[in-house]
C-alpha cells in the first residue's frame, strides 16, 4: 500500500504544500486522477469514498435480533466479538446521522463505501484537503469520568482545523472505533459526538469502521481515529512560506484549555505530581480538573473561512498570510510549517490572557518553559499571520465573531524557526 501511495503521491499531488495534511487535485474532466485502488472503478466520475477498509456501517450485514430465538450463545460472541449486539447497535446509526446530510451524499447507510458527488461547477481548479488524527490519552480523562459524548467531536473539529489552515472547507468526515467490549451507551455517546460536530462544521459523517478486538484493550477501553476530506480552490489556497512577510503581525485566537494535545504530559502533572483527582477543586478554576480537561477542542473552521472571505479578496494580495493550527509541538513546532526559510516568528509571552490550567501548569509543574511552550498551546489554539496594516482590522473581526484574540507577535529577518520570549 506504501508503494501505491507514493504513487499516487508523486503523479497526482499538486507542487509541495506546507501545511497540515495532504492535497490533490481533480483534472479539468472532472474525473478522479488516480486510477483505481483495491476494488475502486477508476475514474469515476464526481464520486468520492471509495475505499479499500470496509465501512463500518456495513461490516456485517444487519440482521434481526431476537434473543428469545437464541438458545444458546453463539461462538463468536463467547470469544469476545457479538456481531448481533453490533448489527442493533449500528441500526440507529441513519438517526444518527441524519443532521450531517449534504445534497452531494449518495447511497444510504450501509455500503461498502460512502459515496460524495463533488460539486465540480463551484470550483475552476478544486483541490482536495485531507487530514488524520486521533484523540491520544485525551481518552484517558473520559474513561475516568464515563463521559464519552465530547471526544467525537474533540476529533472532528481538530481535523477541520487542520485542513483549514490551508482554506479548505470540510466535506466528509469518517471515523475508526476500536473497542475490547462495544458497549452501546458508549458507542451511541461517541458517535453523537461525531454528528454533532460534523453537522456544526457542515461536514458530512458518510461511514468509519467499528473493531470489537477482545484482548486487545483494557477493560472499558476504546480508541478513536478519524479521516476529513476538505476542498479549497487552487488559486485561494493558503500557502505562507511564499506569501507571509517581515514585519506581518501574528494574531493568536484563544483555545480552550489543552484541546488534544500534551495530555500525557498533563495527567502526569495533575494526577501523579500534585496527586489530584478528576473530582479535585483547585482555586482558580470553574471546574473540575477533569472537566477542564475533557473541554472540547475550538473548531476555527467557519471563522477561517469568514476571514478569508472577508480579507482575502479575488485579484489582490492576500492580507490574511497564513494560519497555524497550535497541536502537538506548540508553538515552537507548528508556526514554522507555514514560514519561508528566511523569517522567524516571535511570539511574546504575557500578550494574552493566559487561561488558568495553564497557569497552574506553569507555576506547579516545574517543566521549563521552552518545553512547555513545545507541548501545550498555552491558551492559544490557532495564530494567523497577517499583513501589519490589517492587523487591527482583522483582531477586530475575529473579536466580532465571538472568540477572544490578541496581538501576540511578529514576523522578523531569522531561518524559519518560532520563538518565545
Amino acid at each position: 500500500m506504501a508503494a501505491v501511495y507514493r504513487q499516487f503521491k508523486r503523479e497526482h499531488a499538486p507542487d509541495t504544500v506546507p501545511g497540515f495534511c495532504a492535497v490533490a487535485t481533480l483534472d479539468k474532466t472532472r474525473r478522479w486522477n488516480g486510477g483505481r485502488l483495491s476494488g475502486c472503478p477508476g475514474g469515476t466520475t464526481q464520486t468520492m469514498g471509495c475505499y479499500a477498509a470496509r465501512n463500518f456501517l456495513a461490516r456485517h450485514r444487519l440482521s434481526r435480533f431476537n434473543p428469545c430465538h437464541m438458545k444458546k450463545q453463539k461462538a463468536y460472541a463467547a470469544a469476545g466479538v457479538d456481531i448481533d449486539l453490533g448489527n442493533k447497535v449500528k441500526a440507529t446509526l441513519p438517526q444518527l446521522l441524519a443532521s450531517t446530510h449534504r445534497r452531494e451524499v449518495l447511497g444510504k447507510v450501509g455500503g461498502f463505501g460512502g459515496l460524495f458527488a463533488l460539486d465540480v461547477k463551484k470550483y475552476r481548479e478544486p483541490i482536495l484537503v485531507s487530514s488524520v488524527d486521533g484523540v491520544g490519552t485525551k481518552l484517558k480523562i473520559a474513561f475516568q469520568q464515563g463521559k464519552h459524548d465530547t471526544i467525537g467531536a474533540d476529533l472532528v473539529n481538530h481535523c477541520v482545523n487542520d485542513i483549514a489552515v490551508l482554506g479548505a472547507e470540510p466535506l466528509f468526515f469518517l471515523d475508526y472505533l476500536g473497542t475490547g467490549k462495544l458497549e452501546p451507551h458508549v458507542f451511541t455517546d461517541i458517535i453523537k459526538g461525531f454528528a454533532r460536530a460534523c453537522a456544526e462544521n457542515n461536514c458530512a459523517l458518510i461511514g468509519g469502521e467499528t473493531a470489537q478486538m477482545p484482548g486487545f484493550y483494557q477493560p472499558g477501553e476504546y480508541d478513536v481515529s478519524g479521516t476529513i476530506v476538505g476542498v479549497v480552490e487552487k488559486s485561494r489556497m493558503l500557502n505562507g512560506q511564499k506569501t507571509v512577510k517581515r514585519g506581518d503581525v501574528v494574531i493568536g485566537i484563544e483555545s480552550s484549555g489543552l484541546h488534544t494535545n500534551g495530555y500525557s504530559l498533563g495527567r502526569k502533572i495533575f494526577f501523579e505530581q500534585l496527586k489530584l483527582k478528576p473530582s479535585s477543586r483547585v482555586p482558580g478554576l470553574k471546574d473540575t480538573i477533569g472537566q477542564e480537561l475533557l473541554k472540547e477542542h475550538i473548531s476555527y473552521g467557519p471563522l477561517v473561512q469568514k476571514l478569508l472571505k472577508k480579507f482575502n479578496l479575488v485579484g489582490k494580495p492576500d492580507q490574511v498570510r497564513a494560519f497555524a493550527h497550535i497541536t502537538g509541538g506548540g508553538f515552537v513546532d507548528n508556526i514554522p510549517r507555514v514560514l519561508p526559510r528566511s523569517l522567524d516568528v516571535v511570539i511574546k509571552k504575557g500578550s494574552w490572557d493566559m487561561l488558568p490550567i495553564f497557569q497552574i501548569i506553569e507555576q506547579k509543574s516545574g517543566v521549563p518553559d521552552d518545553e512547555l511552550y513545545q507541548v501545550f498551546n498555552m491558551g492559544i489554539g490557532m495564530v494567523s499571520i497577517v499583513a501589519a496594516d490589517k492587523a487591527d482590522a482583522v483582531l477586530k473581526f475575529i473579536k466580532a465573531q465571538q472568540h477572544k484574540a490578541w496581538i501576540i507577535g511578529e514576523v522578523v529577518k531569522g531561518k524559519g524557526e518560532a520563538r518565545v520570549i
